[in-house]
């Protein structure tokens, strides 16, 4: 039963991990990046569609991306949705296809892009110390009733302990790696 507790809190700390991983892919740097649009939607007849799923997304070069709209009768609609995503880019419609210049982040912008790499990073740090909490919670619950030994559940406590640790230094890895892509010119 501690093993199974302790199982599904490497699994949830592994799911929190990839949520961070995720929220900051939407973070620009320097560079350009498809993941970028995966939080735009276009209105596709009337729902909301993400991009990659009505055109082919690419990054021919560092500071531009590609898009080309499968149907031409929805480009003025994908741009509108770049527009209204307020990503900082201004797209330049060539009939099919779509360019995204990548402009260079000023020193300003990318104080608060790392700003809000570090406030993700929190977020993914709150989600570990819950899933802690829940973990700690189950193993007193086993204790209390009787299940497993008080001695038990120490040593298994003290090994969630060593989890989340790790788990928190990974998050820290994790945002000193984003902000160094950030910062980089």
């Amino acid at each position: 039963m501690i093993d199974d507790i302790l199982n599904e809190l490497k699994a949830d700390i592994a799911k929190a991990h990839e949520s961070l991983k995720k929220s900051l892919s939407k973070i620009r740097t320097g560079r350009a990046n498809a993941d970028l649009l995966d939080g735009v939607r276009v209105d596709y007849w009337g729902t909301p569609t993400p991009i990659a799923q009505m055109a082919n997304v690419s990054v021919p070069e560092a500071r531009m991306i590609m898009i080309k709209v499968w149907d031409k009768a929805n480009v003025k609609a994908v741009e509108k949705a770049i527009r209204e995503a307020d990503l900082g880019l201004n797209p330049q419609v060539d009939g099919e296809f779509l360019r995204l210049p990548m402009p260079p982040l000023t020193e300003e912008r990318r104080k608060d892009l790392t700003k809000m790499a570090r406030k993700a990073g929190e977020e993914g740090k709150v989600a570990i110390r819950k899933h802690r909490q829940d973990a700690r919670g189950m193993l007193e619950s086993l204790e209390s009733d009787g299940d497993v030994g008080a001695d038990d559940v120490d040593r298994a406590l003290k090994k969630v302990d060593e989890i989340v640790q790790a788990g928190t230094h990974t998050v820290d890895e994790i945002i000193t790696k984003k902000e160094k892509d950030i910062m980089e010119i």
